[in-house]
């Protein structure tokens, strides 16, 4: 993973020379009850969640501009309990805590860090989990949509518009901050 990310960070010098954004965004869940977690499935998710973030970030903040942005994918479940995904919600505490301690971190060269936390998003992870919840990807998101206090499931692009606002100038008094689009599930 380090040489794809030396190998990325390279080529962006050499085309720009400079990022304005970084957008950290690595998740993946695997759901599985307390007793049945193994020292694997620890590290797979913990590799890809909090590792991969911080190296992201590690490798691209050379390149990324005085006054840039850093963009972090948290989750809801760093703060809700959700039952079967206690690794997953531990790395995104994770990341929720790399957001304020980079935001004091770097704020001396005028970088903004900020966490984006989504709730359940229509997207094909909700599939990864059919086996955990013992029911097929339409009867799960029925039931998950009825967990969200707005009825439905999340979409992509407003996942995308959330990132959009923490990159853009709009968010510009903004650092170590969550943004939580998650239709009130972890709200209310």
């Amino acid at each position: 993973m380090s040489g794809d990310l030396d190998h990325v960070v390279e080529a962006i010098r050499q085309e720009s020379g400079h990022l304005d954004v970084i957008v950290a965004n690595a998740g993946s869940i695997e759901r599985m009850n307390f007793g049945d977690v193994t020292e694997e499935h620890f590290d797979r998710t913990f590799d890809l969640n909090a590792r991969g973030t911080l190296f992201t970030v590690q490798k691209a903040l050379p390149i990324l501009r005085t006054g840039g942005s850093i963009v972090l994918l948290g989750s809801i479940t760093a703060f809700k309990g959700d039952p079967g995904a206690g690794a997953y919600s531990a790395a995104k505490a994770s990341v929720r805590s790399y957001a304020r301690t980079w935001a004091a971190e770097f704020g001396d060269r005028g970088l903004r860090v900020n966490v984006l936390s989504p709730g359940p998003i229509d997207t094909l992870i909700i599939d990864g989990q059919t086996e955990y919840f013992g029911q097929d990807p339409v009867a799960l998101r029925a039931h998950m949509s009825t967990l969200v206090p707005m009825g439905r499931l999340g979409l992509p692009e407003e996942i995308a518009n959330g990132a959009l606002f923490l990159a853009s100038d709009e968010s510009s008094f903004m650092t170590g901050a969550e943004l939580c689009i998650d239709g009130g599930m972890a709200q209310v």
